[in-house]
C-alpha cells in the first residue's frame, strides 16, 4: 500500500472549525432562578413548619416506645 502525503496532512474530523448558524452562548447570570428557589425554599418552610410539632411528637414517641420494648422481662417467649 502506498501511502499520500495529502492525507497526512489532513487536520482530520475532530481538529477542524466548525461554522454554525446559531449564535454563540454568553453566559450570564440567572436571577430568575435564583428567585424561584427562594421562593421554594419559603413556601417549603411556610407548609412544613407548621407541621415540625407532630414530627418532633411521633419521633418522641417511636424513641419511648423502643426504649420500652429494649427493657429486661419486656420480650415474649
Amino acid at each position: 500500500m502506498s501511502t499520500d502525503s495529502s492525507e497526512s496532512q489532513d487536520p482530520g474530523l475532530l481538529t477542524r472549525a466548525y461554522r454554525t448558524v446559531t449564535p454563540g452562548y454568553r453566559s450570564r447570570p440567572d436571577t430568575e432562578m435564583h428567585a424561584v428557589g427562594l421562593a421554594y425554599v419559603a413556601i417549603l418552610l411556610i407548609l412544613l413548619v407548621p407541621l415540625l410539632p407532630f414530627v418532633l411528637i411521633i419521633w418522641a414517641v417511636t424513641k419511648l416506645l423502643s426504649y420500652l420494648a429494649s427493657l429486661p422481662g419486656s420480650e415474649e417467649e
